[in-house]
Protein backbone atom coordinates (compact mmCIF):
# COMPACT_ATOMS: atom_id res chain seq x y z
CA UNK A 1 0.00 0.00 0.00
CA UNK A 2 0.77 3.93 -0.24
CA UNK A 3 1.07 6.47 -2.47
CA UNK A 4 2.19 5.62 -6.03
CA UNK A 5 4.97 6.12 -7.67
CA UNK A 6 4.89 7.24 -11.46
CA UNK A 7 7.69 8.27 -14.01
CA UNK A 8 7.26 9.82 -16.65
CA UNK A 9 8.67 7.63 -20.01
CA UNK A 10 10.42 10.21 -21.75
CA UNK A 11 12.26 11.88 -18.43
CA UNK A 12 13.25 8.69 -17.34
CA UNK A 13 16.37 8.43 -20.09
CA UNK A 14 16.88 11.83 -18.52
CA UNK A 15 20.73 12.09 -17.71
CA UNK A 16 20.09 15.20 -15.44
CA UNK A 17 19.22 15.64 -12.06
CA UNK A 18 16.54 13.84 -10.18
CA UNK A 19 13.05 15.78 -9.36
CA UNK A 20 10.28 13.77 -7.31
CA UNK A 21 6.84 15.62 -7.71
CA UNK A 22 4.90 15.16 -5.51
CA UNK A 23 1.03 15.94 -6.42
CA UNK A 24 -2.30 14.68 -7.28
CA UNK A 25 -3.26 11.94 -10.28
CA UNK A 26 -1.66 13.61 -13.54
CA UNK A 27 -5.12 12.31 -15.35
CA UNK A 28 -7.14 14.38 -12.57
CA UNK A 29 -9.40 17.39 -13.25
CA UNK A 30 -7.12 20.06 -10.95
CA UNK A 31 -5.52 23.17 -11.38
CA UNK A 32 -2.13 20.64 -10.20
CA UNK A 33 -2.59 18.21 -11.96
CA UNK A 34 -2.16 20.22 -15.08
CA UNK A 35 0.90 22.33 -13.40
CA UNK A 36 2.30 18.77 -13.36
CA UNK A 37 1.94 17.53 -16.28
CA UNK A 38 2.93 21.08 -17.45
CA UNK A 39 6.32 20.19 -15.61
CA UNK A 40 6.76 16.90 -17.34
CA UNK A 41 6.50 18.72 -20.67
CA UNK A 42 8.78 21.42 -20.09
CA UNK A 43 11.69 20.51 -18.01
CA UNK A 44 11.85 16.98 -18.91
CA UNK A 45 15.06 18.26 -21.22
CA UNK A 46 17.11 19.37 -18.63
CA UNK A 47 16.24 16.93 -15.22
CA UNK A 48 14.83 13.12 -14.68
CA UNK A 49 11.41 14.07 -13.58
CA UNK A 50 8.92 11.34 -11.82
CA UNK A 51 5.96 11.80 -9.68
CA UNK A 52 4.93 10.17 -5.96
CA UNK A 53 1.13 10.23 -6.21
CA UNK A 54 -0.89 12.26 -2.85
CA UNK A 55 -4.09 13.30 -2.63
CA UNK A 56 -7.74 11.64 -3.89
CA UNK A 57 -7.82 13.52 -7.07
CA UNK A 58 -8.19 10.84 -9.15
CA UNK A 59 -8.62 7.94 -7.38
CA UNK A 60 -11.69 5.34 -6.86
CA UNK A 61 -11.23 4.18 -3.35
CA UNK A 62 -12.97 3.37 0.01
CA UNK A 63 -12.75 4.89 2.71
CA UNK A 64 -11.10 2.02 4.72
CA UNK A 65 -8.74 1.80 1.54
CA UNK A 66 -8.07 5.71 2.07
CA UNK A 67 -6.68 5.67 5.54
CA UNK A 68 -4.84 3.18 5.48
CA UNK A 69 -3.20 4.60 2.33
CA UNK A 70 -3.04 7.39 4.26
CA UNK A 71 -1.26 5.97 7.55
CA UNK A 72 0.80 4.35 4.87
CA UNK A 73 1.71 7.10 2.92
CA UNK A 74 4.95 8.24 4.39
CA UNK A 75 6.68 5.20 5.11
CA UNK A 76 5.64 4.39 0.88
CA UNK A 77 8.06 8.06 0.53
CA UNK A 78 11.02 7.51 2.43
CA UNK A 79 11.45 4.39 1.05
CA UNK A 80 11.08 5.94 -2.39
CA UNK A 81 13.71 9.12 -1.48
CA UNK A 82 15.99 6.48 -0.30
CA UNK A 83 15.45 4.10 -3.38
CA UNK A 84 15.64 6.55 -6.53
CA UNK A 85 17.44 9.24 -4.47
CA UNK A 86 16.10 12.10 -6.31
CA UNK A 87 18.30 15.50 -5.53
CA UNK A 88 15.16 17.79 -5.18
CA UNK A 89 11.84 17.08 -3.87
CA UNK A 90 8.93 19.23 -4.98
CA UNK A 91 6.19 19.13 -2.90
CA UNK A 92 2.76 20.82 -4.55
CA UNK A 93 0.72 22.00 -1.97
CA UNK A 94 -2.21 24.31 -0.97
CA UNK A 95 -2.88 26.19 2.05
CA UNK A 96 -6.21 24.33 3.17
CA UNK A 97 -6.21 22.06 6.64
CA UNK A 98 -6.20 18.85 4.81
CA UNK A 99 -3.55 19.59 2.38
CA UNK A 100 -0.79 21.54 5.11
CA UNK A 101 -0.87 18.70 7.31
CA UNK A 102 -0.17 15.70 5.25
CA UNK A 103 2.29 17.67 3.39
CA UNK A 104 3.90 19.13 6.12
CA UNK A 105 4.83 15.38 7.12
CA UNK A 106 6.28 14.87 4.05
CA UNK A 107 8.32 17.85 4.01
CA UNK A 108 9.86 17.04 7.16
CA UNK A 109 10.67 13.54 5.83
CA UNK A 110 12.45 14.75 2.97
CA UNK A 111 14.38 17.29 5.02
CA UNK A 112 15.19 14.64 7.57
CA UNK A 113 16.70 12.52 4.84
CA UNK A 114 18.69 15.64 3.59
CA UNK A 115 16.87 16.13 -0.07
CA UNK A 116 16.11 19.87 -1.13
CA UNK A 117 13.16 20.48 -0.84
CA UNK A 118 10.72 22.67 -3.56
CA UNK A 119 7.38 23.52 -1.26
CA UNK A 120 5.08 25.23 -3.86
CA UNK A 121 1.93 26.79 -2.84
CA UNK A 122 -1.23 26.71 -4.96
CA UNK A 123 -3.30 29.53 -3.10
CA UNK A 124 -5.60 28.55 0.05
CA UNK A 125 -5.40 31.25 2.65
CA UNK A 126 -2.55 33.56 3.31
CA UNK A 127 -0.17 32.69 6.04
CA UNK A 128 -1.31 35.45 8.44
CA UNK A 129 -5.21 34.31 8.17
CA UNK A 130 -4.51 30.26 8.54
CA UNK A 131 -4.43 30.02 11.95
CA UNK A 132 -6.06 33.29 13.01
CA UNK A 133 -7.55 31.50 16.24
CA UNK A 134 -3.90 29.84 17.14
CA UNK A 135 -0.69 31.30 18.43
CA UNK A 136 0.94 27.98 18.63
CA UNK A 137 -0.33 27.06 15.47
CA UNK A 138 0.79 29.97 13.49
CA UNK A 139 3.97 29.96 15.02
CA UNK A 140 4.34 26.49 14.14
CA UNK A 141 3.75 27.64 10.23
CA UNK A 142 6.25 30.42 10.48
CA UNK A 143 8.91 28.00 11.30
CA UNK A 144 7.49 25.11 8.96
CA UNK A 145 8.27 28.09 6.14
CA UNK A 146 12.20 28.08 6.96
CA UNK A 147 12.03 24.41 6.26
CA UNK A 148 12.04 24.39 2.20
CA UNK A 149 14.98 25.60 0.33
CA UNK A 150 12.49 27.25 -1.91
CA UNK A 151 8.86 28.10 -1.15
CA UNK A 152 7.45 28.81 -4.32
CA UNK A 153 4.54 31.36 -5.00
CA UNK A 154 1.86 32.43 -7.78
CA UNK A 155 1.29 36.14 -6.78
CA UNK A 156 3.12 39.08 -6.14
CA UNK A 157 0.12 39.63 -3.24
CA UNK A 158 1.37 36.45 -1.82
CA UNK A 159 5.06 37.56 -2.04
CA UNK A 160 4.59 40.40 -0.04
CA UNK A 161 2.05 38.74 2.74
CA UNK A 162 4.43 35.90 3.35
CA UNK A 163 7.82 38.03 3.04
CA UNK A 164 5.89 39.65 6.31
CA UNK A 165 4.49 37.01 7.78
CA UNK A 166 7.99 34.41 7.59
CA UNK A 167 11.13 36.87 6.65
CA UNK A 168 13.30 33.92 6.88
CA UNK A 169 11.61 32.14 4.42
CA UNK A 170 13.71 31.55 1.00
CA UNK A 171 10.38 32.92 -1.33
CA UNK A 172 10.47 32.76 -5.36
CA UNK A 173 7.67 33.70 -7.57
CA UNK A 174 6.56 31.52 -10.27
CA UNK A 175 3.59 32.29 -11.99
CA UNK A 176 1.60 29.64 -13.71
CA UNK A 177 1.54 28.94 -17.58
CA UNK A 178 -0.45 27.23 -20.23
CA UNK A 179 0.38 26.38 -23.72
CA UNK A 180 -0.48 28.92 -25.98
CA UNK A 181 -3.14 27.52 -28.90
CA UNK A 182 -4.33 28.68 -32.44
CA UNK A 183 -7.14 31.03 -31.99
CA UNK A 184 -9.03 32.76 -34.03
CA UNK A 185 -10.31 36.37 -32.96
CA UNK A 186 -11.91 38.50 -36.00
CA UNK A 187 -14.07 41.51 -35.06
CA UNK A 188 -17.22 39.44 -36.74
CA UNK A 189 -16.63 36.66 -33.96
CA UNK A 190 -17.73 39.46 -31.16
CA UNK A 191 -19.81 41.45 -33.68
CA UNK A 192 -22.12 39.07 -34.32
CA UNK A 193 -25.68 39.80 -33.50
CA UNK A 194 -26.07 37.08 -30.74
CA UNK A 195 -26.55 36.28 -27.07
CA UNK A 196 -23.41 37.21 -25.64
CA UNK A 197 -21.69 33.55 -24.62
CA UNK A 198 -21.16 33.24 -20.95
CA UNK A 199 -18.62 30.39 -19.76
CA UNK A 200 -17.80 28.85 -16.78
CA UNK A 201 -15.41 26.40 -16.04
CA UNK A 202 -13.60 24.76 -13.48
CA UNK A 203 -14.73 22.82 -10.24
CA UNK A 204 -18.12 23.67 -9.12
CA UNK A 205 -18.11 24.81 -5.76
CA UNK A 206 -19.85 27.82 -4.03
CA UNK A 207 -17.00 29.66 -3.42
CA UNK A 208 -16.14 29.86 -7.02
CA UNK A 209 -18.63 32.22 -7.62
CA UNK A 210 -21.04 29.92 -9.98
CA UNK A 211 -24.16 30.47 -8.33
CA UNK A 212 -23.77 34.39 -8.28
CA UNK A 213 -23.10 33.54 -12.05
CA UNK A 214 -26.09 32.17 -12.75
CA UNK A 215 -28.31 34.70 -10.48
CA UNK A 216 -26.41 37.24 -12.97
CA UNK A 217 -27.66 35.57 -16.27
CA UNK A 218 -30.91 35.83 -14.72
CA UNK A 219 -30.66 39.55 -14.17
CA UNK A 220 -29.76 40.24 -17.86
CA UNK A 221 -32.88 38.08 -19.04
CA UNK A 222 -34.94 40.58 -16.99
CA UNK A 223 -32.87 43.75 -18.62
CA UNK A 224 -33.67 42.05 -21.93
CA UNK A 225 -30.19 41.85 -22.30
CA UNK A 226 -29.71 38.22 -24.46
CA UNK A 227 -26.90 36.08 -23.61
CA UNK A 228 -26.29 32.01 -22.34
CA UNK A 229 -24.45 30.63 -20.11
CA UNK A 230 -22.49 27.09 -20.50
CA UNK A 231 -21.14 25.57 -17.41
CA UNK A 232 -17.97 23.03 -17.45
CA UNK A 233 -16.93 21.27 -14.66
CA UNK A 234 -17.82 18.83 -11.79
CA UNK A 235 -18.00 19.43 -8.20
CA UNK A 236 -19.71 19.02 -4.97
CA UNK A 237 -22.68 21.83 -6.17
CA UNK A 238 -23.50 20.50 -8.79
CA UNK A 239 -26.76 20.05 -7.02
CA UNK A 240 -26.93 23.62 -6.06
CA UNK A 241 -26.10 24.64 -9.28
CA UNK A 242 -28.93 22.51 -10.71
CA UNK A 243 -31.72 24.10 -8.32
CA UNK A 244 -30.51 27.54 -8.92
CA UNK A 245 -31.20 27.41 -13.09
CA UNK A 246 -34.17 25.95 -12.25
CA UNK A 247 -35.52 28.48 -9.80
CA UNK A 248 -34.36 31.19 -11.62
CA UNK A 249 -35.97 29.74 -14.88
CA UNK A 250 -33.23 29.54 -16.94
CA UNK A 251 -33.41 25.92 -18.59
CA UNK A 252 -32.93 27.94 -22.00
CA UNK A 253 -30.48 30.25 -21.48
CA UNK A 254 -28.13 27.99 -18.97
CA UNK A 255 -26.74 24.25 -19.42
CA UNK A 256 -24.69 21.99 -17.89
CA UNK A 257 -22.05 20.17 -19.78
CA UNK A 258 -19.88 18.57 -17.47
CA UNK A 259 -16.17 18.32 -17.16
CA UNK A 260 -14.82 19.00 -20.62
CA UNK A 261 -10.85 18.39 -21.68
CA UNK A 262 -8.60 18.51 -24.88
CA UNK A 263 -10.11 19.41 -27.51
CA UNK A 264 -13.59 19.43 -26.55
CA UNK A 265 -12.49 22.11 -23.71
CA UNK A 266 -10.50 24.44 -26.21
CA UNK A 267 -13.77 24.27 -29.14
CA UNK A 268 -15.79 25.83 -25.93
CA UNK A 269 -13.43 28.36 -25.79
CA UNK A 270 -13.30 29.19 -28.94
CA UNK A 271 -17.15 29.70 -28.69
CA UNK A 272 -17.10 31.46 -25.76
CA UNK A 273 -16.90 35.80 -25.59
CA UNK A 274 -16.47 35.86 -21.55
CA UNK A 275 -15.26 34.19 -18.62
CA UNK A 276 -16.78 34.69 -15.73
CA UNK A 277 -15.25 33.54 -12.63
CA UNK A 278 -16.38 35.71 -9.36
CA UNK A 279 -14.52 33.94 -7.00
CA UNK A 280 -13.70 34.84 -3.71
CA UNK A 281 -10.31 32.90 -3.22
CA UNK A 282 -7.82 31.62 -5.94
CA UNK A 283 -4.39 31.39 -6.74
CA UNK A 284 -3.82 31.65 -10.27
CA UNK A 285 -6.70 29.42 -12.23
CA UNK A 286 -5.53 28.01 -15.38
CA UNK A 287 -8.80 27.82 -16.83
CA UNK A 288 -8.42 31.86 -16.57
CA UNK A 289 -5.29 31.91 -18.78
CA UNK A 290 -6.92 29.12 -20.92
CA UNK A 291 -9.99 31.32 -21.80
CA UNK A 292 -7.52 34.44 -22.23
CA UNK A 293 -5.43 32.65 -25.01
CA UNK A 294 -8.34 31.26 -26.64
CA UNK A 295 -9.84 34.96 -26.93
CA UNK A 296 -12.41 34.43 -23.82
CA UNK A 297 -12.83 37.84 -21.97
CA UNK A 298 -12.47 37.10 -18.58
CA UNK A 299 -15.06 39.19 -16.42
CA UNK A 300 -13.45 37.86 -12.82
CA UNK A 301 -12.65 39.12 -8.85
CA UNK A 302 -9.17 40.17 -8.12
CA UNK A 303 -8.33 38.09 -5.78
CA UNK A 304 -4.76 36.07 -5.54
CA UNK A 305 -3.05 36.31 -8.50
CA UNK A 306 -5.48 37.61 -10.59
CA UNK A 307 -4.87 41.44 -10.90
CA UNK A 308 -1.13 40.16 -11.74
CA UNK A 309 -2.92 39.23 -14.75
CA UNK A 310 -5.83 40.63 -15.89
CA UNK A 311 -5.45 44.60 -16.00
CA UNK A 312 -9.05 46.26 -15.18
CA UNK A 313 -10.02 47.42 -18.83
CA UNK A 314 -7.30 46.37 -20.45
CA UNK A 315 -7.45 42.51 -20.08
CA UNK A 316 -10.72 42.30 -18.87
CA UNK A 317 -13.44 43.46 -15.93
CA UNK A 318 -12.74 43.09 -12.78
CA UNK A 319 -15.77 42.81 -10.52
CA UNK A 320 -16.24 42.27 -6.52
CA UNK A 321 -16.45 38.41 -5.90
CA UNK A 322 -19.67 36.77 -5.53
CA UNK A 323 -21.98 39.81 -6.41
CA UNK A 324 -24.52 38.99 -9.16
CA UNK A 325 -25.30 42.61 -9.71
CA UNK A 326 -21.90 43.41 -10.28
CA UNK A 327 -20.89 40.74 -12.27
CA UNK A 328 -24.60 41.34 -14.09
CA UNK A 329 -23.13 44.92 -14.95
CA UNK A 330 -19.94 44.10 -16.45
CA UNK A 331 -21.69 41.34 -18.66
CA UNK A 332 -24.76 44.14 -20.16
CA UNK A 333 -21.50 46.23 -20.75
CA UNK A 334 -19.38 43.58 -23.12
CA UNK A 335 -23.12 42.00 -24.60
CA UNK A 336 -23.53 45.84 -25.54
CA UNK A 337 -20.50 47.40 -26.34
CA UNK A 338 -18.98 44.79 -28.78
CA UNK A 339 -16.14 46.95 -30.09
CA UNK A 340 -14.49 46.73 -26.21
CA UNK A 341 -15.55 43.12 -25.91
CA UNK A 342 -13.14 42.67 -29.82
CA UNK A 343 -10.35 44.92 -27.76
CA UNK A 344 -10.35 43.06 -24.71
CA UNK A 345 -10.05 39.95 -26.34
CA UNK A 346 -7.15 40.97 -28.40
CA UNK A 347 -5.06 42.50 -25.34
CA UNK A 348 -6.27 39.33 -23.35
CA UNK A 349 -4.50 37.16 -25.77
CA UNK A 350 -1.68 39.08 -26.11
CA UNK A 351 -1.04 39.12 -22.73
CA UNK A 352 -0.96 35.52 -22.49
CA UNK A 353 1.36 34.88 -25.00
CA UNK A 354 3.82 37.57 -23.50
CA UNK A 355 3.78 36.67 -20.44
CA UNK A 356 2.10 33.34 -19.36
CA UNK A 357 3.57 30.63 -21.83
CA UNK A 358 4.98 27.43 -20.90
CA UNK A 359 8.36 27.68 -22.29
CA UNK A 360 8.66 30.91 -19.75
CA UNK A 361 7.32 28.34 -16.78
CA UNK A 362 9.76 25.53 -17.81
CA UNK A 363 13.22 28.23 -17.54
CA UNK A 364 12.20 29.46 -14.68
CA UNK A 365 11.82 26.34 -12.71
CA UNK A 366 14.84 24.97 -14.73
CA UNK A 367 16.54 27.85 -13.35
CA UNK A 368 15.45 27.52 -9.36
CA UNK A 369 16.10 23.48 -9.95
CA UNK A 370 19.79 24.36 -10.98
CA UNK A 371 19.99 26.59 -8.23
CA UNK A 372 19.17 24.09 -5.30
CA UNK A 373 21.78 21.21 -7.19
Amino acid sequence: MGEQAITNRAAATTNGPRVLLLGPARTALSGVSTHLNLLFESVSGDFCLSQFQVGSEGRAESHTRMLLRLATSPFALAARLLRSRPRIVHINTSFDPKGYWRDIVYLAIAKALRRKVVYQIHGGALPGEFFAHSRALTALLRHVLSWPDAVVLLAKCEMSAYREFAPHARLVRIANAVPVCAANLPPERYTAKRPLAITYLGRLAADKGILETIEAVGILRDRGIEACLTIAGAGAALGEIRHAIATTGLGDRARLVGAVTGAAKQQLWQKSDVFALPTSREGLPYALLEAMSCGAVPVISPVGAIPDVVQDQVHGLLVPARDSRALADALERLATDRALLHRLALAARARVVSQYSVARLGQEFAVLYRSLV
